[in-house]
């Protein structure tokens, strides 16, 4: 397949944009997504830490930080 041949031949740093890019357009489209009833559980799951505070949340640019950081 054509595209993923020029997809490998990208650098990292490229190929993350690339990532970045195709997740923004997916936000922004308005495709219905459904989860799987084990996906269900660990989303309410995780929603719970959260609201009990045993959790923390981050932006992506600290996400990026702490991975530029390692």
């Amino acid at each position: 397949m054509q595209l993923i041949n020029e997809i490998s031949q990208l650098s990292t740093a490229e190929k993350i944009l690339l990532v970045e890019r195709i997740w923004e357009d997916i936000e922004t489209s308005e495709v219905s997504i459904s989860f799987s009833s084990e996906q269900e559980k660990e989303i309410k799951r995780r929603q719970q830490l959260y609201k009990s505070g045993k959790t923390t949340l981050h932006t992506w640019e600290e996400a990026k930080q702490e991975w530029k950081k390692s």
